[in-house]
């Protein structure tokens, strides 16, 4: 690897992209919004306000390569989606049977995104427990780049389906196979407070989700892997709540104490100390 290259991935993993969960909310419409705007033409617009945004339809079911291909070509260079997993996976199976699910998401098409693929969230629910041997077998059923998600395509489904995996990413100059794929988990349960917990994600190379929940659920703030990923959902419903009726054109909202300390939490990732968990003020 030439010294650009690791330049270039040193700037990725300190880049701070602060974004949206999802783009379609109806209060947003005459305020953050211009009034002229389409619906279809949103997704282009919240684009080039914010570097990155979350995919969260694809929580609540499949979506089609062309949908992404869409989103693909809608949004500008150097931008970032995330894709929240199915809730079939999460929430349903109880990480049962979970290969043929997980391997028809990864042929959905996430790939055709293409170089503005980021991670893939896989959130769970507030009542699911700790389980380290169906947490353990989960994990390792996670590819970490195209050619293993191709090869788990195949292995659970058939060789047809890896086209959905493989197609995405031509023409960008990077190796199709080579694409990286990287994972942050979401837990809302006490029951994962447990270093063995902690120690599993590393292993893996999976982030642990950093939840601004009001004290609901756990608050971690450990460093598992290169990057962070930060959900801040009762900043958004407070935008939200500001934006409706009201027309302001900007996304504001989350409170400086808290960004603060979000970002003392991150950089201390960066110089490879531990940090402390973030708490809202």
């Amino acid at each position: 690897m030439s010294q650009a290259d690791d330049k270039s991935r040193d700037s990725m993993r300190r880049a701070v992209r602060v974004g949206i969960s999802g783009w379609k909310y109806e209060p947003w419409r005459n305020g953050f919004y211009p009034d002229a705007l389409t619906q279809k033409d949103e997704l282009a617009y919240a684009s080039r306000a914010l570097p990155t945004i979350e995919i969260n339809s694809t929580f609540y079911g499949a979506k089609k390569p062309e949908n992404f291909a869409t989103w693909y070509a809608q949004t500008p260079e150097d931008f970032v989606f995330s894709v929240k997993a199915p809730q079939r996976v999460t929430h349903q199976s109880r990480l049962q049977d979970i290969e043929a699910p997980i391997a028809r998401f990864l042929a959905s098409g996430i790939f055709e995104l293409k170089e503005k693929l980021g991670p893939v969230l896989w959130q769970f629910p507030p009542w699911f427990r700790f389980d380290a041997e169906r947490f353990e077998a989960f994990l390792a059923c996670l590819p970490h780049d195209a050619e293993a998600a191709s090869a788990f395509v195949e292995k659970h489904l058939s060789a047809r389906s890896t086209a959905g995996v493989m197609n995405g990413g031509q023409d960008d100059g990077e190796d199709d196979a080579k694409r990286v794929l990287r994972h942050a988990v979401e837990i809302r349960h006490d029951s994962f407070v447990d270093a063995d917990f902690v120690k599993m994600l590393r292993r893996h190379g999976v982030a642990l989700v950093v939840a601004d929940s009001g004290g609901r659920w756990p608050e971690y703030g450990d460093v598992c892997t290169d990057f962070m990923y930060l959900r801040l959902p009762r900043r958004q419903r407070a935008v939200q709540q500001q934006l409706h009726g009201q027309g302001p054109r900007h996304l504001g909202g989350a409170h400086p104490e808290l960004v603060r300390r979000r970002a003392a939490c991150r950089h201390a990732g960066d110089d490879g100390h531990e940090p402390a968990p973030p708490r809202a003020p």
